[in-house]
């Protein structure tokens, strides 16, 4: 009968036999035994005492498998601990306090429901968060605007200082622009591949046009876009808007009112926008931080590790370029 042989094992179950041998039936001294093998003596020894005990079958590696296995948490108290963390968002200490247990016993049952992270619970209804993605790229388009203060000419107050900022912006810019800037983005819900244009409003033609581009680029890497989803803004709830997804053949669907959290992957590309680019450096000025978005948006498409989909740039699903999902 064979025998699996340990990975980092120095002798094979036939060597140990013969250096065991060697030691108790011939007894040979256990250092002597040992420079013979080119093993330890504590390694030599070990042998030879489990062939006295067990003869040549103790020459097998014995699994390194607990003997005991700790007993999982009761069902019960497990539904305690996600309670209070789902309605009363506490951690592991007062968790553990209030049931009389361990706080590393509280954590480890929270890992395993997924609620160890206060991100996987919802802030409003302070529900599990429970995540879907679509199966194939262009199944799902997100649209949102996100809104930022123009950088004015000198800096703005983030990295010179309010006061100076303030002087800043009260001065007349270059371009004669002033106030916000309306970034309307479109993120693919499966690839997390993300298309975003400056603009000065966020009107119902300006919107519309996005998309009608935004299909367009994404069309031209051979992704067919079908549904897009929005919010509830006055552009998204326009005719024009309604009559450019019809020519498009694009179904419009719109989140809950009231419920941000059902356009969740846009809200957190945002959040990584603002913190990669927009306020990630000094810019001099509005057109500096715009022109530095196009080599931002390559990098976060083609080279970013995304944590959602294994840690690859987001433009690795966009697979379909052999209608594989069509």
């Amino acid at each position: 009968m064979s025998h699996a042989i340990h990975s980092n094992a120095v002798l094979t179950p036939q060597a140990r036999l013969k250096m065991a041998r060697l030691i108790v039936d011939d007894r040979w001294d256990v250092a002597r035994a040992a420079e013979r093998y080119n093993v330890s003596w504590k390694t030599a020894d070990k042998w030879a005492q489990r062939y006295r005990t067990e003869g040549p079958a103790g020459m097998s590696d014995r699994s390194s498998a607990r003997r005991t296995q700790a007993s999982r948490t009761p069902q019960p108290v497990v539904r305690k601990i996600v309670h209070l963390r789902i309605k009363q968002r506490l951690g592991p200490v007062e968790i553990g306090d209030r049931l009389n247990m361990a706080a590393s016993t509280v954590h480890a049952v929270l890992v395993r429901c997924r609620l160890n992270r206060l991100t996987h619970i919802d802030r409003v209804t302070g529900e599990k968060i429970r995540r879907y993605e679509h199966a194939y790229p262009g199944s799902l388009l997100h649209v949102d605007v996100k809104k930022l203060g123009r950088v004015p000419d000198g800096g703005g107050w983030r990295y010179v200082g309010k006061q100076q900022g303030s002087k800043n912006s009260r001065r007349k810019t270059n371009t004669g622009k002033r106030g916000t800037c309306y970034l309307h983005t479109v993120i693919d819900d499966h690839s997390r591949v993300a298309y975003v244009e400056a603009h000065d409003d966020e009107r119902k033609e300006t919107a519309a046009g996005v998309l009608r581009r935004a299909v367009a680029w994404f069309k031209a890497r051979g992704i067919i876009v079908e549904r897009v989803l929005s919010d509830n803004g006055p552009a998204y709830r326009s005719h024009h808007w309604r009559d450019v997804c019809v020519e498009l053949a694009i179904k419009h669907k719109r989140t809950r009112p009231y419920r941000p959290q059902t356009n969740g992957k846009i809200e957190r590309f945002h959040r990584t926008l603002a913190e990669g680019w927009a306020f990630k450096k000094f810019y001099s000025s509005e057109n500096a931080r715009l022109a530095a978005l196009p080599g931002w948006l390559h990098e976060y498409n083609h080279h970013r590790p995304h944590s959602a989909i294994g840690k690859l740039p987001p433009i690795t699903r966009l697979d379909n370029l052999a209608g594989h999902h069509s």
